[in-house]
C-alpha cells in the first residue's frame, strides 16, 4: 500500500507539471550566462561547464545516478539496471539539446524542470523502485526539457564541440550519483538517513521551484 501511494503521488505530480506546461512559460533561470568563444575548446569548456552551473540541472542528474544505485539491487539484473535510467537520461538530454539548437520551443520547460526534482528526490527518499522500462522512460520525460533548456542556452559557437563537453559532464554527474548510492546502499541506518536526507532536500527544492509555475499558471 506505501508503495502504492508513493507512485500515485509521483504520477499526480508528473500530471499537473505537465498541466501547467500547457498554461505556463516561464524563462529558465538558475544559471550562470554562457557566452562561447570563437574556438571548439572553448565551447566545449562552457559545454562542460553548463550541468555544474545550475543547482537544478546538476541535482537532477546526480539524483538519477544516485536512485539507480540505490534501486537496481530489487531488478535482478544490477549491472544493466544501474545505468538504465542515467543512459536513457543522458541520450533523451542530448536530444532535447540538439532541438533546442534548433529553435524547438516548449511551453513549461521550467515547471518540468521542477516536477523533474521534486520526483527523483521522491523516489530517492523512499528508495522505490521501478521496472528498469519504466523508470527510463520516467527520467527520459524530464531529460527533454532539461535539454531543451541546455540546448537554447548553448546557441552560438561550436554546436558540437559544446555538446560534447555538456554529455561528458552529465556522464560524471550520473557516476558520481551512481558511486554515492553504491557507497550508501551496502550501509544500514546512516545509509538510509543520508538518502533520506538527501532526498527530501533535492524534494524541497522542486518544490520551491514549482511554486512560481503554479502561480504564473493561475
Amino acid at each position: 500500500m506505501r508503495k502504492t501511494s508513493i507512485r500515485r503521488t509521483i504520477m499526480g505530480t508528473l500530471a499537473a507539471a505537465l498541466g501547467l506546461a500547457s498554461t505556463a512559460v516561464l524563462a529558465h533561470t538558475g544559471d550562470l550566462g554562457h557566452v562561447h568563444g570563437a574556438g571548439a575548446a572553448s565551447s566545449f569548456f562552457q559545454g562542460a561547464l553548463h550541468p555544474l552551473t545550475g543547482l537544478d540541472h546538476l541535482a537532477a542528474m546526480v539524483s538519477v545516478g544516485l536512485w539507480s544505485a540505490l534501486t537496481s539491487a530489487a531488478s535482478g539484473d544490477q549491472a544493466r539496471s544501474v545505468w538504465t535510467a542515467p543512459a536513457a537520461f543522458a541520450a533523451t538530454l542530448l536530444i532535447g539539446a540538439l532541438l533546442g539548437l534548433g529553435g524547438l520551443s516548449l511551453p513549461g520547460v521550467e515547471p518540468m524542470i521542477a516536477a523533474s526534482l521534486l520526483v527523483m528526490g521522491l523516489l530517492v527518499c523512499t528508495r522505490t523502485a521501478l521496472p528498469p522500462l519504466a523508470g527510463g522512460a520516467l527520467v527520459a520525460v524530464f531529460a527533454l526539457f532539461h535539454g531543451l533548456a541546455h540546448g537554447a542556452e548553448l546557441a552560438g559557437g561550436h554546436a558540437a564541440a559544446a555538446l560534447a563537453g555538456m554529455a561528458l559532464s552529465t556522464a560524471a554527474l550520473h557516476a558520481a550519483g551512481i558511486a554515492l548510492g553504491l557507497l550508501l546502499r551496502g550501509q544500514a541506518a546512516p545509509g538510509r538517513w543520508a538518502t533520506r536526507l538527501a532526498g527530501l532536500g533535492v524534494t524541497v527544492f522542486g518544490s520551491a521551484l514549482l511554486t512560481p509555475a503554479v502561480a504564473a499558471a493561475f
